[in-house]
């Protein structure tokens, strides 16, 4: 038995450190690795959606730390609390950027190359490619040639000429002609897209900014930080720099469906407002409804949501008026039944108030106290009276929402309609509901970065349509003898492109448009 030597492996040179930069180049710059990181970014945004933000909500992330004392400090570390400030975050969308950058750049050297580039001459034997057709034309070699031209002229493709001679020492006259390299195009419009969205994207996270404000009816608002209820701005955004404007709200109109199909659907949401562009400057109204915010210089004003401050006077032991006014409440379903909170730290004891605001009340042993409908069409309020530390002087920080009872004790419930008064027991004050206002929420933001994501987005759209419309292909025509014999051929540049319909129309401009019963449509002729 003979034995087979194996064969000699020889050992690679290494590979260097300019080697291992080349490859990390190429692998970077491959539209796989461009796809990957893609759906990364995708996958770490998740957070950003799922957990609270610092950058628009601290108290919120401080109470989710609080409440998770394992994991909170530990996400913390890891920062999933600013998600987009983290550098992992960062990490995934340069190394994106630069990806589709290393992805674009040599595609627009390519594509300038093959436009410039001219169509390759015909190929001897033309019925060796995929789409072939032959026939003869009665026209004179010197027409067909002409009719052929004129055509890829008029149809605005690439066109090149030449003459051989074939293997019989036949003059053979043809034409090459190219078309389709407008998809090419579309699909670098693609790529120079995407690297806008990121620009616009990281133009809007490093300049832009966004703030929530609840204002009351005849309450105003002037763009300062100390106004927002709550203001997330970019890395690079300084607020004491905010372009400086004001509104007031002068009335909120809503109105809701009464039938039965849709009772109770908002009908009218829209909000008046006195707003004026500057200090000093004459205020104008201008409405405010969904869809239809409000521009000024440098932000959009939008109307987000609206509900109920009830108002009312509360007095305490001494019989002085410690609290007069509207308080805020949250709507907690469709019909508005809504929640609030009052602190009176004044008062003597100190008093906290926990209420339920129903704008059509109704009590039920299944549901207790809630609402019936969205309006205002039989208001109540029912109350839980506490006293003792309302704990605001230990200077950890609250939200106006809530009332923490620990150090308190209360003293009873009771339900009161507008104008009716509830004593408190063991003369600790007493509460007067005097009415109610409706109140408006608005969204400000600014994001320098929209027009251009905007316009990418529909670059995108255009690139993307062009490429999957667009086809590549390449036609020759080649014309032997007289009477000539027309030999027409065709290779797509593009998948599952047929070029029969091409082929026949130059068949068709050579015979004039005429019918031929000449014509043999095939590999054969």
């Amino acid at each position: 038995m003979t034995k087979v030597d194996e064969p000699v492996r020889q050992a690679l040179p290494p590979l260097g450190t300019l080697g291992f930069a080349r490859w990390a180049w190429r692998q970077l710059t491959s539209m796989r690795v461009a796809l990957i990181l893609l759906l990364c970014l995708a996958v770490v945004s998740v957070p950003g959606s799922i957990l609270p933000q610092r950058g628009t909500n601290p108290i919120l992330v401080d109470q989710w730390i609080a409440d998770a004392p394992t994991w909170g400090p530990i996400l913390d570390r890891l920062g999933f609390f600013d998600v987009y400030a983290s550098a992992w975050f960062a990490a995934v969308y340069l190394l994106l950027f630069i990806s589709l950058v290393g992805c674009v750049i040599p595609r627009t050297r390519d594509l300038v190359l093959a436009m410039r580039k001219p169509p390759p001459p015909a190929p001897r034997n033309l019925s060796r490619l995929p789409d072939y057709l032959s026939f003869i034309a009665p026209a004179t070699a010197e027409q067909a040639y002409d009719r052929a031209l004129t055509y890829f002229q008029r149809s605005r493709w690439k066109v090149v000429e030449g003459v051989r001679t074939d293997g019989a020492g036949q003059s053979v006259r043809w034409i090459s002609a190219q078309k389709g390299n407008l998809r090419e195009v579309g699909n670098l419009l693609f790529h120079i897209a995407l690297v806008g969205i990121l620009v616009g994207v990281a133009a809007g996270a490093l300049f832009g900014w966004r703030g929530n404000v609840i204002v009351r009816e005849g309450q105003g608002f002037s763009n300062t930080l100390t106004q927002f209820d709550a203001w997330g701005g970019g890395r690079l955004v300084d607020p004491s720099m905010l372009q400086p404007f004001a509104f007031t709200l002068d009335d909120f109109a809503v109105e809701f469906e009464r039938g039965s199909a849709q009772r109770g659907a908002p009908r009218l949401f829209e909000a008046r407002l006195d707003y004026s562009p500057g200090v000093n400057e004459p205020a104008a109204e201008r409405l405010v409804e969904v869809n239809k915010p409000l521009s000024v210089p440098g932000a959009r004003v939008y109307l987000v949501g609206h509900g109920y401050a009830p108002t009312f006077r509360i007095t305490d032991s001494t019989g002085a008026v410690v609290f007069d006014d509207a308080v805020v409440f949250l709507p907690q379903d469709g019909n508005f039944t809504s929640t609030g909170v009052i602190k009176v730290p004044d008062a003597n004891p100190q008093l906290g108030i926990q209420a339920l605001f129903l704008p059509t009340a109704a009590v039920d042993d299944i549901r207790g106290p809630h609402s019936t409908f969205p309006a205002a069409d039989d208001p109540a309020a029912f109350l839980s009276a506490w006293t003792g530390d309302l704990g605001l002087d230990d200077g950890k920080p609250q939200s106006v929402y809530t009332l923490d009872t620990t150090r308190m004790q209360q003293l009873g419930l009771e339900s009161l309609r507008p104008g009716e008064r509830w004593d408190l027991p063991d003369g600790a004050g007493s509460i007067t509901l005097t009415g109610w206002q409706r109140w408006a929420s608005f969204q400000l933001s600014s994001d320098p970065g929209r027009p251009i994501a905007l316009m990418s987005a529909v670059l995108a759209l255009i690139g993307l349509i062009g490429t999957l419309l667009i086809r590549r292909r390449r036609v020759w025509v080649a014309i032997t003898g007289d009477p000539s014999t027309i030999e027409v051929a065709g290779l797509s540049r593009s998948e599952s492109t047929n070029l029969t319909d091409d082929l026949q129309a130059v068949r068709a401009a050579v015979l004039g448009e005429a019918d031929s019963d000449e014509v043999t449509n095939g590999r054969n002729t």
